[in-house]
């Protein structure tokens, strides 16, 4: 079965499964799917039918690769880039939702799900989007003072370009924008390892996710020891679900 037989009867599937959507959009009046509404019910689709999905960011471009999971095949979807707004926070948190929105989006798009043709997280009258640009992405906040400084958090160029397992079944490929923070980099790859946790289907797929991307695991592990901590307590838990 080719790949894009394998994403329509995915996509066929859910629209039989009761989803219900959680955002509410107070301004116009409507409501509209989370990632948390459809995110497990896409994953366990997707699992059934062979299919594995990986987000990607450059400095101008998002995109969702869906693999074949039993084979070579693979379509992708892309959506030029642009940063959400937010002009009472941190350059960060700009960065953070526009990854979770460009998330959200790109999965909609990959399973052809019809939404309310809004901006829906925004009120009418702000803008919520502008062209990314490089002075866009700063990660100081700025001062009142021009005596204060803050430092500038570690950014993923410091660790590597990109960074990508071992080829064939549950590989992962990491992006790193030169202006990302490691920080949300290193959220990027515990999201991708918890997505692929999610669709093993014993402890041997749950040890081939960890030998295959090894690199990437030492990878964080060399630059936070705790975080590191953490995602493999995910391992762990993954693994004993398979011994109970």
């Amino acid at each position: 079965m080719s790949v894009y037989r394998k994403l329509q009867a995915a996509r066929a599937e859910f629209l039989s499964m009761p989803v219900k959507k959680s955002g509410k959009n107070k301004f116009a009046g409507f409501e509209y799917f989370e990632l948390s509404d459809f995110i497990p019910t896409v994953s366990k689709l997707f699992d059934i039918a062979g299919l594995c999905g990986v987000v990607r960011f450059t400095d101008t471009e998002a995109s969702l690769t869906v693999y074949d999971a039993d084979g070579d095949g693979s379509i992708v979807f892309t959506s030029p880039l642009v940063m959400a707004e937010n002009a009472k926070g941190q350059a960060i948190q700009s960065l953070g939702s526009t990854h979770t929105y460009f998330r959200r989006y790109l999965w909609l798009l990959a399973m052809d799900i019809v939404e309310v043709d809004l901006v829906d997280a925004a009120a009418p009258s702000e803008k919520v989007a502008q062209p990314v640009k490089n002075k866009d992405v700063q990660l100081v906040q700025p001062t009142q003072s021009p005596m204060k400084t803050v430092a500038q958090p570690e950014k993923v160029k410091d660790v590597q370009p990109k960074i990508t397992g071992k080829e064939g079944g549950f590989q992962m490929v990491i992006d790193a924008p030169n202006d990302i923070n490691l920080e949300d980099w290193l959220h990027l790859v515990r999201d991708s390892t918890h997505f692929l946790l999610d669709m093993c289907e014993s402890d041997a797929d749950v040890m081939t996710i960890f030998k295959k991307n090894k690199v990437l695991f030492d990878t964080v592990k060399a630059k936070d020891p705790e975080f590191f901590k953490e995602m493999m307590g995910k391992f762990t838990e993954t693994k004993n679900k398979f011994k109970e």
